[in-house]
């Protein structure tokens, strides 16, 4: 039985590398972001526009022969359909994204989606019939109460004027959608055998296609050609097409950051270096766009990251007492260890089911 990949088969400029790059590319995207959406009004085009250059980036892997090849699967109607569902919940977890973005401060923005975690835990919960422990309950109560603390303090009449009612609303709805998605992504890896860049491909490249429709009926047209052919635009287009740019690259470089990250690191590493995201991300805004981090703000970001981290550490305590009793089990095997039973008992146990 092969051992399970962990930071012990990394080495340390391995996984310091993996973590450096997944915290670059994360806080970039969210900076250029937010940069864009200040300045325009046309954030489903400005999606498009980041997924397509995704693809894009794909394809020039694909003609450099080097990571990634374009699968030679055809598009039918098996492969779409059974994709279909990741790529609905994409398009609208990176437009919830998006628009959460919009409408709170960059410094908020970890408040404002602080319950991916509570809703991936009932999630779970209820599609696998299951009821989480105690401390993992504990945990999440801590990232709850976090969220809560956080709006309940930009909210009151002393708080802060930028964080509104809509974004937060924004926030809720992407977090259940970013817990969805996670269900959704692991039932359609199938689909793919398993390829995790396959998949990253399709759904980048199908996503693009459904931004269309998208675009078109929410009446974005109108801004979207003032912003490409009008003449008193020229600011917000060379905002919005640096920030595409800029957005597309480090977008592509998030979707294979994240997949080493978990793959070369260990669960607890991946989810601090998320944790530290975070705080970089807050303190560069602050910097950037002038955004304000009251007290009430950092200790909302320190209970959603602290019980994130607990949770992530707890888990992985669970699956390390998974994997040693597993362990010990077939060794116990192997080793013929366990107790074995007389042959009489055994007999006359089989005797006294047949006369049943």
């Amino acid at each position: 039985m092969p051992a399970p990949h962990t930071e012990k088969s990394a080495s340390r400029l391995q996984v310091l590398g993996t973590v450096s790059f997944y915290l670059v590319a994360a806080i970039a995207m969210v900076m250029a972001n937010k940069w864009v959406l200040n300045k325009t009004d046309v954030p489903l085009f400005f999606l498009f526009t980041q997924l397509v250059i995704a693809v894009v980036l794909f394809a020039a892997l694909h003609s450099s022969g080097y990571i990634f090849r374009i699968p030679d699967r055809p598009l039918d109607s098996t492969l779409i359909k059974g994709l279909a569902p990741m790529v609905f919940m994409n398009v609208l977890n990176l437009n919830l994204n998006n628009f959460t973005l919009k409408y709170v401060d960059a410094s908020f923005y970890q408040v404002a989606r602080g319950l991916v975690l509570p809703f991936t835990v009932i999630l779970s919960s209820f599609m696998l019939h299951t009821r989480p422990s105690g401390v993992i309950v504990f945990a999440v109560g801590i990232v709850t109460f976090g969220f809560l603390l956080g709006v309940a303090l930009d909210l009151s009449p002393g708080g802060l004027t930028t964080t509104t009612p809509t974004g937060i609303t924004f926030g809720v709805m992407s977090s259940v959608t970013t817990a969805l998605q996670a269900v959704v992504i692991k039932k359609s890896l199938d689909v793919v055998k398993n390829n995790a860049m396959d998949l990253a491909w399709y759904n980048n490249l199908l996503s693009s296609v459904l931004m269309v429709p998208c675009i078109a009926l929410s009446g974005e047209l109108p801004d979207v050609l003032e912003l490409l052919f009008g003449t008193h635009s020229k600011q917000a287009f060379s905002t919005f097409v640096y920030g595409s740019a800029i957005t597309g690259v480090f977008g592509f470089l998030i979707c294979i950051a994240g997949f080493l990250s978990i793959k070369i690191t260990s669960p607890v590493t991946h989810m601090i270096s998320s944790a530290v995201r975070g705080v970089l991300q807050s303190l560069i805004a602050v910097w950037v766009f002038g955004d304000i981090i009251t007290s009430g703000r950092a200790s909302s970001i320190s209970l959603i990251l602290g019980g994130s981290i607990y949770y992530t550490w707890l888990k992985h305590q669970e699956q390390v007492e998974k994997e040693r009793l597993s362990t010990s089990s077939i060794s116990k095997l192997e080793s013929g260890s366990y107790e074995r039973l007389p042959m009489k008992e055994v007999e006359a146990d089989i005797r006294k089911k047949e006369a049943q």
